[in-house]
């Protein structure tokens, strides 16, 4: 493991889990929940004649970024995709469980405590969704994870982080879309369906997953900050991403209501506005939306220097 120092310029997407769960939180105050020497493994895997890993692709940890505690969840691509299975999703459940635990503990004890003292929970997701080996299992653990995020709403931010390699599709992209707010690198993915599954069933002419270009100006950083999706789009480094988390972690968790996508009839009149323009533009490509948020070359915006990008470019308003 590289030194703190030596993580924060790291790149995120090469970055693995545990680097981006120690990278993320202030030096010296990392400590993980959970972890390998506590072998807590997938029994199904083992079953199979699987090999597993003795964190089950996730680590979990608790740290802290300035005053706030963070409790961190990061997934690891490396292993089966990033998939969610029942001993993964366990540790994602418990982890905001403990979060929101800890935030009624120290309410109760300091009424006056700040927004800046109460945690938050960050996930780095890099994930396919479930994992097929254990699908039951898997398709609960989301259930699971979707219901901790409900009862963290209103007491616990929950931030998502995506910009490592896999993306986060599947059910996990449900997730991230149910959390309060999310952060992406113009290399992150983010959608319910990869690439390759929409070519596979609907056909190479309608979606060419080989076409790299159409696949990020379809579930990237840059689509998804145009789109809405994503509140902030940040650099390709862990340091960006974690100075992006201590920026939202000092609001107030009122504030974060106004980022969110779903879980309110203001956010759902929004969507359905947003699902009829689709039907009347009936759009060919990503492009065709940027032009209709306001953007007179839409072409340019994939190749010009992201901080460029953030300033310049026009959102999508419905």
């Amino acid at each position: 493991m590289p030194k703190w120092n030596d993580l924060q310029e790291q790149s995120f997407l090469e970055s693995d889990a545990r680097a981006r769960a120690v990278g993320l939180v202030d030096e010296g105050t990392y400590t993980e929940l959970a972890g390998p020497f506590d072998r807590f493994y997938s029994p199904h895997l083992e079953v199979l004649g699987e090999a597993v890993e003795f964190d089950d692709g996730i680590v979990t940890a608790v740290g802290k970024i300035g005053k706030t505690p963070v409790f961190v969840i990061s997934q690891e691509g490396r292993f089966i995709g990033g998939s969610v299975g029942e001993v993964g999703g366990a540790k994602m459940v418990n982890t905001i469980r403990l979060a929101i635990e800890f935030h009624d503990k120290l309410v109760a004890e300091y009424p006056d405590i700040s927004d800046e003292e109460k945690p938050v929970v960050v996930i780095s997701f890099e994930t396919g969704g479930v994992r097929l080996h254990e699908s039951n299992a898997g398709l609960l653990a989301h259930a699971e994870v979707m219901d901790q995020l409900q009862k963290a709403r209103h007491k616990v931010p929950v931030i998502t982080l995506i910009g490592s390699k896999v993306g986060c599709f599947g059910g996990m992209g449900f997730v991230a879309a149910a959390t309060d707010a999310i952060v992406m690198s113009e290399f992150g993915r983010l959608g319910l369906t990869g690439p390759e599954v929409i070519e596979q069933e609907m056909g190479k002419e309608e979606f060419d997953s080989s076409d790299r270009a159409l696949v990020f100006r379809t579930t990237g950083g840059r689509h998804k900050y145009i789109m809405g999706d994503c509140n902030v789009l940040v650099h390709n480094t862990i340091a960006a991403f974690r100075e992006a988390v201590a920026k939202l972690a000092v609001l107030p968790v009122s504030e974060f209501e106004k980022m969110r996508r779903i879980g309110s009839p203001e956010a759902v009149e929004r969507q359905l506005r947003a699902v009829a323009l689709a039907a009347e533009m009936q759009p060919q490509d990503a492009r065709d939306v940027w032009a209709k948020a306001g953007n007179p070359d839409p072409v340019a915006l994939t190749d010009i220097p992201l901080d460029e990008f953030i300033a310049d470019v026009k959102r999508l308003s419905v």
